[in-house]
């Protein structure tokens, strides 16, 4: 096979396929929970890949070219193609049996890991999997899991990490506590506000001040070292606290703090295995379900999947206390 001669890439394809079977950008869209941009970029980097031209755009709409029904055949082929391959990868995985244990933080371990045990369960029955909730770093070169999500890259040579998402954390506050303290204008403003803390303060203090603020020890009354307890405290207005940007329109009560002078802090999310283990298939196949679920968007938290009061996102707390 003449490898240079394949230029694109499989997901543009998919989403060229998905405008063919939906009618729409935006029933593509939906179809593969992308956005309309996303649908629209890949179409655009598959015509230059291909060096043709497979829409025209004809009033609101977008009508196929020669070359694009042409082509349109061919993807369709393999697309039955890819989704056959799909049925016998899935049914090989009903055969995968064993234990895998997995560690995250609470708030992984809460409002993410569940659902995607769930999938876990419909693809590969026969396994046995086991949530190991901490925010400490488990060892993985010790065994104390088999598969971690960290959001510090890990420096041992002998662990396989893939960085499979990245979000912002920002600061929010709860309708409540702006009610009462008076909304924040500036980094100043923000100084004289009650923060929630997540041990270790000190670290996360100085991750803050980082970002643009200037807090000391005085602005933490109340610390905990569960991301989820936190959640709770910032919804109940005990303190302003962080959340990823990508979720906050889904907490009600709660609320964005746009903020001069502060930087939002980029929270990398890595999904780490022992580089032996990565072999296994059972460990292989857990690895890349849990790479695909947290690509998707909005996850790792969707709303539907967040519980009354759940403010931080599953994973930031701890990320910004974390070491490798």
């Amino acid at each position: 096979m003449n490898w240079q001669a394949v230029t694109f890439d499989w997901n543009q394809v998919r989403s060229f396929l998905a405008v063919l079977e939906e009618g729409s950008q935006a029933g593509a869209a939906r179809a593969l929970g992308l956005t309309q941009p996303t649908i629209g970029r890949q179409i655009m980097l598959l015509e230059q890949a291909l060096g043709v031209t497979l829409f025209e755009r004809v009033g609101r709409g977008l009508v196929l070219t020669g070359a694009g029904q042409e082509l349109g055949a061919h993807v369709r082929e393999m697309g039955a193609v890819a989704s056959r391959l799909s049925l016998r990868a899935s049914g090989q995985s009903q055969d995968i049996a064993g234990r895998v244990s997995l560690t995250a933080s609470d708030m992984l371990s809460a409002f993410f890991l569940p659902r995607a045990v769930q999938h876990l369960r419909r693809v590969a029955p026969a396994l046995e999997i086991e949530i190991l909730s901490a925010n400490d770093v488990r060892n993985l070169q010790d065994r104390e899991a088999d598969i971690a999500i960290r959001h510090v890259r890990p420096q041992d040579p002998d662990l396989i990490a893939r960085l499979v998402r990245e979000t912002r954390a920002v600061l929010v506050a709860s309708g409540s506590l702006l009610r009462r303290e008076g909304r924040p204008r500036s980094v100043s403003d923000l100084a004289r506000l009650p923060f929630v803390g997540f041990d270790p303060v000190d670290r996360l203090i100085a991750t803050l001040n980082h970002a643009g603020l200037t807090l000391d020890r005085g602005n933490f009354p109340v610390s905990t070292n569960s991301g989820i307890a936190m959640g709770e405290l910032v919804a109940l207005g005990i303190g302003v606290g962080v959340a990823p940007e990508d979720f906050v329109s889904h907490w009600p009560g709660v609320e964005r703090l746009d903020i001069a002078g502060f930087t939002p802090i980029t929270v990398p999310f890595w999904l780490t295995t022992h580089r032996e283990l990565h072999t296994a298939r059972r460990i292989r196949l857990v690895f890349d379900v849990l790479a695909d679920l947290l690509q998707q968007p909005n996850a790792p938290g969707r709303a539907d999947a967040i519980g009354p009061g759940a403010l931080a996102a599953p994973g930031v707390l701890d990320s910004l206390t974390a070491r490798p």
